[in-house]
């Protein structure tokens, strides 16, 4: 006759199985959905990616072709050029900066080679190469003149 304890063990472990089974069924089928969703998912990414490319592509050549140009030509800095032509031009830091639109600080930290202007100020910077003093002066008085002017309130 077999040990009773021994049964009652071997009922304990089927009946364990069986149970752990049933959960684990429901784990996997819920495992599968999940991944089904994430694929999905991620094709849904993929094609809003492609979208997003496609329009900007579209913007790129509807727009002016101007600012397309000056996107496309990098535009070359040097700390030594910068110095030279704020000399040529008789300008101090800060009335170089108001031009360009930043601070004396950041000329300054450009001149000594501390830091890089952005492609906004470099194409400022640019902009005023060669250009006569006069034309200068009077934007800074052009500058000036709109400073000083009250401004409105909302």
């Amino acid at each position: 006759m077999p040990n009773f304890a021994a049964l009652l063990k071997q009922e304990f472990v089927r009946l364990s199985r069986k149970e752990s089974r049933s959960e684990v069924r429901a784990v996997r089928k819920a495992s599968t959905q999940h991944r089904r969703e994430i694929a999905a998912l991620k094709r849904d990414l993929q094609a809003l990616k492609g979208q997003v490319g496609r329009l900007q592509r579209e913007l790129l050549r509807r727009s002016p072709a101007a600012p397309a140009a000056a996107a496309a030509v990098k535009i070359r800095f040097v700390p030594k050029g910068l110095r030279s032509e704020r000399t040529r031009l008789g300008l101090s830091a800060e009335r170089y900066g108001r031009l360009v639109g930043v601070s004396a600080q950041s000329v300054y930290n450009w001149e000594q080679g501390h830091a890089v202007p952005r492609a906004e100020q470099r194409a400022a910077i640019h902009a005023l190469r060669g250009v006569r003093k006069s034309v200068v002066k009077a934007r800074l008085a052009q500058l000036d003149a709109a400073a000083k002017r009250p401004r409105k309130k909302r």
